[in-house]
């Protein structure tokens, strides 16, 4: 069984660092929009916190869990807009500091959480490593629509690495949720860290290769950025018809963002949009993932 220890450490250092970049915003920056249409900073903090307040009572309290289970289940298309609507209307100052108050909490209880121990979510339960990797792969790309909107750079790290692993395990979710046949193969992937460190997946004789930066791979797989920007290459028909329908995040298929330099905004979808919203696995509706 994986040991969540790595994830959450690295999971705490990405909400820290997005955390800085909002902690002083003046109170209109806090309604900037973001490439999310209709959402704002605001949305996307408060998206993040209600998340990491589901993902507590997973972990803590499974009736009350399963409560906001029914919730989304009775209205599938407008739980997570809600949620972020209600968050976004708070004060600044409290939305901030509820955000901080439940991924600490997350954090507590997942340390805390007995080995091997799997919890509900809207999909097959979750492990505490799958839990943590998919909240950073969320705290990721959403910080990365902040930064946009405030026009910051944020510069890739290491932690990356946790969301690559990730995207290479949901090659087969990704062509099943296009109606695409899975691969028989596996796929050689090779991509270069941050750090220039070498990250290679699966075996290196594959036919079906994927090469080129880690960022762009998860950009790719988030949704953040069309594949026309990335410096990513496929080798292989597969491993090219991967790169046009990958994603990491649970629910239907995304519509992504458009290439630079075409006109219109992100369309509303969980990966271009809101998304992210965890792992394919496990699976849930749109927009009810970590």
């Amino acid at each position: 069984m994986a040991d969540p220890t790595p994830v959450l450490d690295d999971l705490r250092a990405e909400s820290d660092e997005l955390d800085r970049l909002v902690a002083e915003l003046e109170a209109e920056q806090w309604r900037l929009p973001t490439p999310a249409p209709g959402w704002t900073v605001a949305h996307q903090i408060a998206h993040l916190a209600w998340t990491d307040h589901s993902s507590v009572l997973a972990v803590t309290d499974q009736d009350a869990f399963a409560r906001e289970v029914e919730k989304a289940l009775s209205a599938p298309g407008d739980f997570v807009d809600n949620g972020a609507e209600e968050g976004a209307a708070k004060p600044p100052a409290r939305l901030l500091a509820d955000w901080r108050a439940g991924r600490r909490a997350l954090d507590e209880a997942l340390r805390a959480a007995p080995a091997g121990a799997r919890f509900p979510w809207y999909g097959p339960p979750m492990a505490a490593a799958s839990m943590a990797t998919a909240r950073l792969m969320e705290t990721w790309a959403h910080g990365l629509d902040v930064a946009d909107a405030l026009g910051v750079v944020v510069a890739p790290t290491d932690r990356l690495r946790h969301i690559v692993r990730l995207g290479v395990r949901t090659r087969d979710f990704a062509f099943g949720v296009h109606g695409l046949p899975k691969p028989f193969e596996e796929f050689r992937v090779e991509l270069r860290a941050p750090s220039g460190e070498s990250w290679t997946y699966g075996p290196e004789d594959a036919t079906d290769r994927v090469t080129g930066p880690a960022l762009d791979f998860c950009l790719l797989v988030t949704q953040r950025a069309h594949r026309a920007d990335l410096a990513l290459r496929a080798e292989g028909p597969d491993a090219d018809r991967w790169l046009d329908v990958a994603q990491a995040f649970a629910g239907p298929p995304g519509g992504g963002r458009p290439p630079k330099g075409t006109e219109g905004p992100a369309k509303h979808t969980e990966g271009s949009a809101k998304g992210a919203e965890g792992s394919a696995e496990p699976r849930g509706p749109r927009g009810a993932r970590s």
